[in-house]
C-alpha cells in the first residue's frame, strides 16, 4: 500500500465525512442529538444551549450519568483576522482582546456513521485490535463572525473520544488559542488517582483522594524536580483515573497529540467539574493554528470493571494507522545497561572532575585526569556486553559515553553536547565491533539537557553516527528547563519537536525511547518506532529517596493508557548504602518478587534489567524469570485489578505462545486467588512460581523469595500471598 503522510491522511479522513460548506444549506435541528455505542453500553447527548448557543455534551453508562451537561469551545486571541494585520499592521494591536468561541453557535449539519475494523499492531499487548465505534459529526457556525467549527464524536462501548475540527475558511484562516474551554462535569466527589498539574514534569508520586481534597493536598504533592512548573492548586494531569461510589471507573485523557499543546485538567473550585487547561508558551498564549486543522481527541473511558479499563484500546484506536510501509526494522528489545551504576550513586557520567566548566569542542579531555568513577569505560562496557550475550539480552545501553557531562545539568547551556564525540576511555568503533561479535547491539544515549535547539542542530549527524556503527535504538533525555528559554516540556513547540525526532529517526531505521518527554497519547500506533517513553516517575526515583509501593498499581491505569513506559524494573539490591559506599542511602520500596512481576504488569516492548550484573549473579534462580519473560505479546488477560491496590495480569508471548503472569500489591499484604482459565483446555502445564517468602516485606526483608513448581490446568486456581510492596511472577511450560 502506498504510504500517505499521516497529517494528510488525517485530513483526508475528515474530508471523507465532512460538512457541506454551502452557506445556503438549511440549518439542522438545534435540539439534542443522541448517539449510542455499538453495544448500547454508552449514550452521548449533544446540543447547543438555546440561551447562549453553547455547544454542550453529556455521557451515560447504561442508566448511570458519567458526565453531566458540559460546555465546549475556546477563547481566542481577538481580532487577529483584520486585513491591516496581514498587510503589515501591528501584531500586538488587538492581542489583549479575547474572542469567545464557545457561544453563539447554530448547528448547520449533523452526520452519523459507524466503523468496524481490526488492525495489527507492530508490537503490543495483543496481536490484533478491534476498532469499532459509532460516529457523530456536528457542523456549526458562529453567528456574527461566520466562523465554522465542527465537533467529531466517536463512541465506543468503553468510552468516548471527541475533537474540534476547523475547516478551511476565509473568515478564520489563522488564529491563536488563549484557552480551550472543554468541561468534564462529573457527578460527585469521586475518588481520584492524581499528580499535580505541571507544564514540565510528570515525575510525581500519585495521590489517592476525593476530588474535594485535591486543593488541600496539593502543597505536599508538589515534590522537587529538575524542571517543574505547577500552575494551580487544583490542576492535575491526564491520564486521570477516577472511581465512583457506584463502582464506575472513569479515565480522562487525550489521544493523538500532534501540533497542539498538552492538556491538563483544572478543577473548578467548589464543584466536581474539570475544565481543560492547555500548556502555554512564554507569552501565555496556548496554540497557534491554521485552518484546516483539528485538535487532539479528548477521551473519556468508562467501565464497570477495572480490568476492562486495562483492556481498553480506545486511545490507540483514535490514532491514525501506521505511517510506515516497512516496519521490519522495528523490533522489541530486552536490554541491560550502564545506567543504575550512575543513578544509584556508585559511579558518574562525567569522565573527569578537573573541569567545573566545559565548553563543547574546547575542553582537552586527552590531558584531563580521570576521576576513577566514570561508568562508560571500555572495560566496564565490555563487562555488560559479556553479561548480555551470556544471558540472551538484545542490547546494552551506555550513558555518559560522550563529552560534556561535567556541567551538563542545571546550567541552561545552549552548546552542551554534540552527540558524536566520545570520551577518551570509550572506543565507540571497537566496542560496537565487540558487541556485534557477541550477537549484541549497543543502545545509544542522547541526553539533550533540554537544550533542544542544540539537539536539532546535531541530530542528523548523531543519527548518521548511529547508522555507521549499527545502533538501531536511542534513549533520549530532556532533563532541565527547555532552551529556547520560555518554552515548556508540554507546550506546542516541544510537542512538535518530540515527533520530529521520531520521524527523523525513522529515516535512519532508529527506534526512540524518549525520557522526560510529553506523556504518550497513542502515537506509537502511527509511529511504532516510538518504542517507549519514560514521562512518569520511574525506577530512578527509588534511588532518589524512594517511591510509594502503590505507584506501580496506578501507572497501568494512568501513564500506560497512552503507550508503554520504560520503567526500568528489575532491582535486586534494595539497600543502596552498601552498593554506593554510603554515597546514597535510599532504599527501593519493593521485594524481588515484585520487581519480577513488573515485567508483566508494566507493559513495554522495551524492557530493561536495570540492576548491576554482580547483583543478578547473587540471585540467578530469580533472575531466570527476567531471562525467560517475553517483551511482545499475542494476548493479554487482566485477571484481577483495583487501582492503587493490586494487579494480576497474564500475557501470552507472541513468538513462543508461552504464558506468563505477574501480580503486585501496594503497601498492604494481600492474598489472591488467580484463575488459570487462559490456559488451553485439556493441557497440563508446569507452573514455576516466584513468590514472596512468608517473612518478606519491602521495608524489612525485601530479598526474601521462594520458587516452587506445580502442575496445573486451565481449571485450576492458584492461591498466593503477597508481602507488603510485594508480588509474584509465574511462567508456564506446556507438558
Amino acid at each position: 500500500m502506498k504510504r500517505i503522510p499521516i497529517t494528510l491522511l488525517a485530513i483526508a479522513t475528515a474530508i471523507l465525512m465532512g460538512c457541506d460548506s454551502k452557506s445556503t444549506r438549511e440549518a439542522a435541528w438545534q435540539g439534542e442529538h443522541q448517539l449510542t455505542s455499538p453495544g448500547k453500553t454508552l449514550t452521548l447527548q449533544f446540543g447547543v444551549t438555546p440561551e447562549r448557543g453553547t455547544p454542550t455534551y453529556s455521557l451515560q453508562f447504561g442508566d448511570k450519568a458519567v458526565i453531566l451537561p458540559s460546555a465546549m469551545g475556546f477563547e481566542l486571541r481577538g481580532d487577529t483576522q483584520k486585513k491591516e494585520f496581514w498587510n503589515g499592521g501591528d501584531i500586538t494591536s488587538n492581542a489583549s482582546e479575547v474572542l469567545p468561541l464557545n457561544s453563539g453557535f447554530t448547528i448547520k449539519e449533523v452526520k452519523s456513521s459507524t466503523f468496524d475494523d481490526t488492525w495489527t499492531p507492530v508490537w503490543g499487548e495483543e496481536s490484533s485490535i478491534r476498532n469499532h465505534y459509532n460516529e457523530l459529526l456536528v457542523c456549526m457556525e458562529q453567528e456574527g463572525t461566520g466562523y465554522l467549527m465542527n465537533i467529531r464524536f466517536r463512541l465506543y462501548d468503553d468510552g468516548l473520544g471527541f475533537r474540534y475540527e476547523f475547516p478551511a475558511q476565509r473568515s478564520l484562516a489563522y488564529f491563536v488559542i488563549k484557552e480551550e474551554r472543554t468541561e468534564f462535569a462529573l457527578t460527585g466527589d469521586h475518588t481520584a488517582f492524581w499528580i499535580p498539574g505541571d507544564y514540565d514534569t510528570q515525575e510525581y508520586d500519585y495521590v489517592e483522594s476525593r476530588l474535594s481534597e485535591i486543593e488541600g493536598l496539593m502543597p505536599q504533592a508538589i515534590t522537587p524536580n529538575s524542571s517543574q512548573t505547577p500552575f494551580s492548586m487544583t490542576g492535575v494531569q491526564t491520564s486521570l483515573q477516577l472511581r465512583t461510589a457506584d463502582s464506575l471507573y472513569i479515565n480522562l485523557h487525550e489521544a493523538a497529540l500532534v501540533d497542539y499543546p498538552c492538556m491538563h485538567l483544572e478543577l473548578r473550585p467548589g464543584t466536581y467539574t474539570f475544565v481543560s487547561h492547555l500548556t502555554p508558551d512564554a507569552t501565555g498564549w496556548k496554540g497557534y493554528m491554521q485552518t484546516p486543522c483539528y485538535t487532539p481527541w479528548r477521551t473519556i473511558q468508562v467501565t464497570d470493571d477495572a480490568r476492562k479499563l486495562l483492556a481498553s484500546r480506545l486511545v490507540l484506536n483514535l490514532n491514525e494507522p501506521c505511517a510506515y510501509d516497512d516496519v521490519s526494522w522495528i523490533k522489541p528489545v530486552k536490554y541491560v545497561g550502564v545506567w543504575w551504576y550512575m543513578i544509584s550513586g556508585k559511579g558518574t557520567w562525567a569522565y573527569t572532575d578537573d573541569y567545573p566548566t566545559v565548553k563543547l569542542g574546547q575542553t582537552d579531555y586527552a590531558n584531563a585526569s580521570r576521576n576513577g568513577r566514570h561508568g562508560a569505560t571500555n572495560e566496564n562496557v565490555r563487562r555488560y556486553i559479556d553479561f548480555a550475550a551470556e544471558h540472551g539480552f538484545d542490547q546494552v545501553l551506555v550513558e555518559g559515553w560522550n563529552e560534556g557531562w561535567e556541567d551538563w545539568a542545571g546550567n541552561s547551556k545552549d552548546y552542551v553536547f554534540d552527540f558524536v564525540t566520545p570520551y577518551p576511555d570509550f572506543d565507540i568503533k571497537a566496542l560496537n565491533a565487540y558487541a556485534q561479535s557477541k550477537g549484541v547491539r549497543l543502545m545509544m544515549h542522547h541526553e539533550t539537557s533540554s537544550s533542544v535547539r542544540n539537539y536539532e542542530r546535531h541530530m542528523h549527524k548523531a543519527y548518521e553516527l548511529m547508522e555507521q556503527y549499527g545502533y538501531n535504538s536511542v534513549k533520549s533525555g530532556y532533563v532541565g528547563d527547555i532552551i529556547p528559554r520560555g518554552e515548556y516540556h508540554y507546550g506546542q513547540w516541544m510537542v512538535n519537536h518530540y515527533l520530529y525526532a521520531v520521524t527523523e529517526a525513522a529515516k535512519h531505521h532508529i527506534m526512540v525511547n524518549a525520557h522526560e518527554a510529553v506523556r504518550p497519547t497513542g502515537l506509537c500506533r502511527t509511529y511504532p518506532n516510538l518504542i517507549g517513553n519514560e514521562s512518569a516517575r520511574g525506577t530512578e526515583y527509588q534511588s532518589f529517596g524512594g517511591s510509594k509501593p502503590h505507584l506501580v498499581t496506578i501507572l497501568p491505569f494512568t501513564r500506560l493508557n497512552g503507550g508503554p513506559m520504560d520503567y526500568t524494573p528489575g532491582i535486586f539490591e534494595m539497600d543502596l548504602g552498601p552498593v554506593t559506599g554510603g554515597n546514597n542511602n535510599s532504599k527501593v520500596n519493593a521485594t524481588i518478587a515484585n520487581q519480577l512481576a513488573l515485567y508483566v504488569t508494566m507493559y513495554s516492548p522495551l524492557q530493561m534489567a536495570a540492576d548491576l550484573p554482580e547483583h543478578y549473579e547473587k540471585f540467578m534462580d530469580a533472575f531466570q524469570f527476567i531471562k525467560d519473560v517475553a517483551v511482545d505479546w499475542q494476548r493479554s488477560e487482566y485477571l484481577l485489578a483495583e487501582p492503587g491496590d493490586y494487579l494480576v495480569i497474564a500475557r501470552q508471548a507472541k513468538e513462543s505462545g508461552q504464558w506468563f503472569v505477574g501480580g503486585i500489591t501496594d503497601e498492604h499484604k494481600r492474598h489472591v486467588d488467580v484463575p488459570l482459565h487462559f490456559l488451553e483446555a485439556g493441557r497440563t502445564y508446569e507452573a514455576t512460581i516466584y513468590a514472596d517468602a512468608p517473612d518478606a516485606d519491602y521495608a524489612t526483608n525485601p530479598q526474601a523469595y521462594v520458587i516452587s513448581k506445580k502442575q496445573v490446568t486451565s481449571a485450576d486456581v492458584l492461591s498466593l500471598d503477597m508481602a507488603r510492596g510485594g508480588g509474584f511472577a509465574i511462567s508456564f511450560e506446556q507438558l
